[in-house]
């Protein structure tokens, strides 16, 4: 069956392609949807609903602390006063007029073995792995994937929290992981927060944790699963999970038990489609995934509407103008994102007639 979009809007928004196929991308509640866009040596901030309401300035603006560091998985308050950085040996707070309001050091993500830092802080080293951090909803609280100072060339990685206001440490998990990148993800209830690693070839790994005030409790679902954290709603009971290729969707209780799964289509081709990694809540009730065929051919893209309890497929989506590529974003409000490279256009539909 197939399920018409309708446009809601266009906006050229430059770098906007970070919305649909990275993490610039934060959602916080039901009413915050923002775009962190790394824009020569600053961070800024959109507010969606403003932007395509017709206002092109950034709400906020942030300069970076390291210029020459462009890893890491950043975050903005809920009010929007400071940003944190997850840094290659630091994570920071940052005021928009560029003072640090704090600085958590950490071990450097990027060591050569024998390799001195010279003390400039601005160096960069080698390596491309990186950690991420995530303001909590309530604004209390930081946070943030890091790796510890070597003992005897031997690196841990860890999951800490920290007080939002100064920096302080308040507890800290830790994680037999290796990572490459990682990513987090805030549950809408502002009590848990999810972890997603990603290690390359040797998998994934995804954590669940809650800061009581008191206890930091975290729980893994790597035994039995090597997926990717995709999605999480407000009015949903589950979370979301696409496998690390591609293989299937599964929706999953916060505990990790599989509520629902879906595979992919099957194709008359020798090399069956996959899911991409792009997917998501376009509301409580629905789900959009995208699948790729095995030669990558974009015309043989398909963004498919799925039931969010039973991830049964309602349709493909057909876009007025032709095919829309393979990411899309979804907002939770009933809407989702496609961006136009060409154009620099950001362009957000709704399955609702305008």
């Amino acid at each position: 069956m197939s399920i018409t979009a309708h446009l809601r809007g266009s906006v050229r928004l430059p770098g906007g392609h970070a919305l649909v196929n990275g993490f610039a991308f934060e959602c916080r509640g039901t009413d915050s949807r923002r775009a962190l866009l790394h824009h020569g040596h600053e961070l800024e901030v959109y507010d969606l609903d403003e932007v395509f309401a017709g206002k092109r300035a950034p709400s906020a603006v942030f300069p970076l602390p390291w210029p020459g560091w462009d890893r890491g998985v950043d975050s903005v308050s809920p009010d929007g006063t400071f940003a944190v950085f997850s840094g290659q040996r630091a994570v920071r707070a940052v005021s928009t007029g560029g003072e640090t309001l704090w600085e958590y050091r950490h071990g450097c993500w990027g060591p050569e073995l024998g390799h001195p830092h010279t003390g400039d802080e601005q160096e960069v080293c080698p390596g491309l792995e990186h950690g991420s951090c995530r303001v909590s909803d309530d604004g209390r609280l930081v946070w943030a994937h890091i790796v510890t100072q070597p003992e005897k060339d031997h690196w841990e990685e860890r999951w800490v929290v920290l007080d939002a206001r100064d920096g302080r440490e308040l507890a800290a998990l830790p994680l037999d992981s290796a990572a490459a990148g990682s990513h987090h993800l805030s549950h809408p209830d502002g009590v848990h927060m999810g972890l997603c690693i990603g290690m390359g070839q040797d998998g994934i790994l995804l954590h669940w944790a809650r800061w009581d005030g008191k206890e930091l409790t975290g729980w893994d679902l790597n035994e039995t699963m090597d997926r990717i954290l995709m999605d999480v709603h407000a009015g949903h009971e589950g979370f979301l999970t696409a496998e690390h290729y591609g293989a299937d969707l599964r929706l999953h209780a916060l505990d990790g038990t599989v509520l629902a799964e879906r595979e992919p289509e099957p194709s008359d081709e020798e090399d069956p489609h996959s899911w991409n990694y792009f997917c998501g809540f376009v509301d409580a009730g629905t789900v959009i995934g995208s699948t790729v065929d095995s030669e990558e051919d974009e015309e043989n893209n398909r963004h498919w509407i799925l039931d969010a309890h039973t991830l049964g497929i309602r349709g493909t989506v057909t876009y007025p103008q032709g095919p829309a590529g393979p990411e899309v974003r979804p907002l939770g409000d009933g809407t989702w994102l496609t961006y136009d490279a060409g154009t620099e256009t950001l362009n957000r539909w709704t399955l609702q007639t305008p």
